[in-house]
């Protein structure tokens, strides 16, 4: 086995901010991360201009990054909804002044990251405490987009990334199909990220107030979810309310689909409306699935009240594709 310590930069790149650390790894070690710092995407012209920005400042030299990203590559090019600008794997590498870059799905990197989480990081929502580490694991997660992964104990490929995000959306009651009717009259193809995420959350809520009859008043989910933790508004708290058993309908699909024996929610949505996923309407959305019902109340689900997987995930990835290649 490689023992040897390496530095690299390790990012996390969503679509409104992106996350670098300076990542000293060693296989079979968890990472040490420093020099954190939090970046807004919109005020930088490319991906490149932050990478080379954070390198220009790190402790350390640095020529090779790993960065966990939301999209999935094709060839050189990132296919990506939830960026400003478009991202070039061999452009970047050489903007940045890079020997080595690597771009790897964001939930990807997330689920590499599982094993490391501490426990008193994980809030249950299903599930006794002593159930966790469980596998497979589901790893899904809302933020600016969707994400998903599947982290298996070990192996060769221990992580499927998935782009479940950008499947169909279905519905699971009569609210749900009213409000998916009027997402079809906007878009041909309505996927999950439509509703589940925090651009979802816009669509959403006006489609609640024109079957309300009552006019919008929040333009972003940060007032939105502020007017409902407040409760000043009724339909900001239905919102909050259809979100989160929504959300618990979609990973009970996944769970049963990928027969996952544990569920980790991540993503920078479920802290900030930690109060309505544990209302109960999640938890009895994951568990409405006819006769799998018995199966999931069995399977713990654990909300990660941790900011940063996606960078320790880059890290793991980086050490243990190391080993990897070595042997």
């Amino acid at each position: 086995m490689d023992s040897r310590l390496e530095a690299l930069l390790v990012a996390d790149v969503g679509g409104t901010f992106a996350r670098l650390a300076l990542a000293q790894v060693r296989a079979g070690q968890p990472p040490r991360l420093s020099g954190l710092r939090h970046y807004r995407c919109a005020d930088y012209p490319s991906l490149a201009a932050i990478l080379a920005d954070f390198i220009a400042t790190a402790a350390l030299p640095l020529d090779t990054a790993v960065v966990a990203i939301a999209g999935v590559l094709e060839g050189d090019h990132l296919v990506n909804t939830n960026l400003t600008w478009p991202v070039s794997v061999e452009a970047t590498c050489r903007q940045a002044g890079l020997a080595s870059l690597a771009l790897i799905n964001d939930f990807e990197a997330v689920a590499y990251a599982i094993p490391h989480v501490d426990a008193d990081t994980l809030v249950a929502l299903n599930g006794a405490p002593a159930d966790q580490r469980r596998w497979p694991a589901l790893v899904l997660g809302p933020g600016t987009g969707l994400g998903a992964a599947l982290r298996f104990a070990g192996g060769p490929q221990p992580v499927l990334a998935s782009e479940a995000g950008h499947a169909a959306l279905t519905a699971g009651n009569a609210l749900e199909l009213a409000v998916l009717g009027r997402m079809q009259q906007r878009w041909e193809h309505v996927d999950n990220e439509r509703i589940l995420s925090g651009s979802g959350l816009m669509n959403l809520y006006p489609s609640l107030c024109e079957l309300r009859g009552v006019a919008p008043h929040w333009s972003s989910p940060e007032a939105l979810i502020a007017a409902a933790h407040a409760g000043e508004d009724a339909l900001a708290v239905e919102t909050l309310e259809v979100f989160c058993a929504w959300l618990g309908s979609l990973a009970g699909d996944l769970a049963v689909t990928f027969g996952a024996r544990s569920v980790y929610l991540a993503g920078g949505i479920p802290t900030r409306i930690a109060a309505f996923l544990h209302d109960g309407r999640f938890r009895a959305r994951f568990l409405a699935k006819g006769v799998m019902g018995e199966v999931l109340a069995q399977v713990p689900v654990w909300r990660v009240e941790h900011g940063e997987l996606g960078v320790i995930g880059a890290a793991v990835w980086h050490a243990e594709h190391r080993v990897r290649i070595a042997a």
